[in-house]
């Protein structure tokens, strides 16, 4: 049932998406659209529904196995400077391949955004203080050096403008024919659904997963692959969106628990309408201007991460 009401709930936000916009488009007119809101339609209120829909499912998803991995409630791509690496590596691969192509682009990112990943994994499992808040704290200050790192190089070759504009989460940009890229996550989220039942024996501790016979550190290096590569593409295609990845998985494990067989399309679907609804609202506020959806995600994500924090740190005492 609350899979469906989720399903519906994206499909109503997925409508107003479509006919939102400075082209009047009605639902009335849906079967006598003009050419023009019919080629408005197709290059792209489509395109940008399925960016949308697609980077809110994936950056959950990538957020609960991040938190499985390190049997932490606050890491994601966001808190584990995942996403300053593929910032990283596509200033990198700029400068590599200047006149480059996307998946060259890909490619470089995605290895940049592997090494770091492993770096953070390594770190977050060799401190002994286990704080609930310090493994995401140190998570972000990685972060904050790989995007010194990023802003130092693109200074030197001035290239940090070009970088700002890219990075900067915003789907008006996306079109027909600019966004496929992100087609990859789909496989790579089915991937993730099959080993479901191993990712969750893998967020009960290496000891306890290890004795039920669960290949641990196959499962690792899946669950890396797989967050890098997502969040590669979805920076590389639409920018950084902060925060979906860390109160997505949350709240969906708040209300209905950690059993990823049947939570993970919960939190999918949710994601997907989180992001949605920023969207919709980061259109809607300065209209007919948009404000872009990670401005939006980040004082509304914000708001609720601190909740999130303040609220546990409120249980624990």
């Amino acid at each position: 049932m609350k899979i469906i009401i989720l399903f519906v709930l994206v499909c109503v936000l997925g409508i107003w998406s479509l006919f939102l916009g400075f082209t009047d488009i009605s639902v009335t007119e849906v079967f006598s659209m003009s050419e023009s809101q019919s080629l408005v339609m197709a290059v792209s209120r489509i395109p940008r529904l399925a960016a949308v829909i697609i980077a809110g499912a994936s950056m959950s998803i990538c957020g609960v196995i991040m938190q499985q991995m390190t049997h932490n409630r606050f890491v994601s791509p966001t808190t584990a400077g995942t996403m300053d690496a593929a910032a990283l590596g596509i200033m990198l691969s700029m400068l590599i391949f200047p006149d480059g192509g996307t998946y060259q682009r890909l490619s470089v990112s995605l290895a940049v955004t592997l090494g770091a990943s492993a770096v953070f994994m390594t770190l977050a499992e060799r401190i002994k203080f286990k704080n609930l808040v310090f493994v995401p704290l140190l998570g972000i200050i990685f972060g904050n050096i790989l995007d010194s790192v990023t802003t130092f190089i693109g200074l030197q070759f001035n290239v940090v403008h070009s970088m700002a504009s890219w990075l900067q989460g915003d789907f008006s940009s996306v079109m027909q024919g600019n966004y496929e890229l992100m087609y990859i996550s789909v496989p790579l989220l089915a991937v993730t659904y099959f080993y479901a039942d191993r990712f969750t024996l893998m967020g009960m501790g290496k000891s306890f997963a290890v004795n039920l016979g669960m290949n641990y550190a196959n499962m690792f290096r899946l669950g890396l692959v797989v967050t890098s590569c997502v969040t590669s593409v979805i920076v590389l295609t639409v920018g950084m969106i902060p925060f979906v990845g860390l109160i997505v998985p949350n709240i969906i494990s708040i209300l209905f628990g950690d059993n990823l067989r049947k939570t993970l399309p919960l939190t999918a679907l949710a994601g997907s309408a989180f992001l949605l609804a920023c969207d919709i609202l980061g259109r809607s506020v300065m209209y007919p201007y948009e404000v872009s959806v990670s401005v939006m995600v980040g004082i509304i994500g914000g708001a609720v991460f601190l909740y999130l924090i303040l609220g546990r740190r409120l249980n624990a005492g």
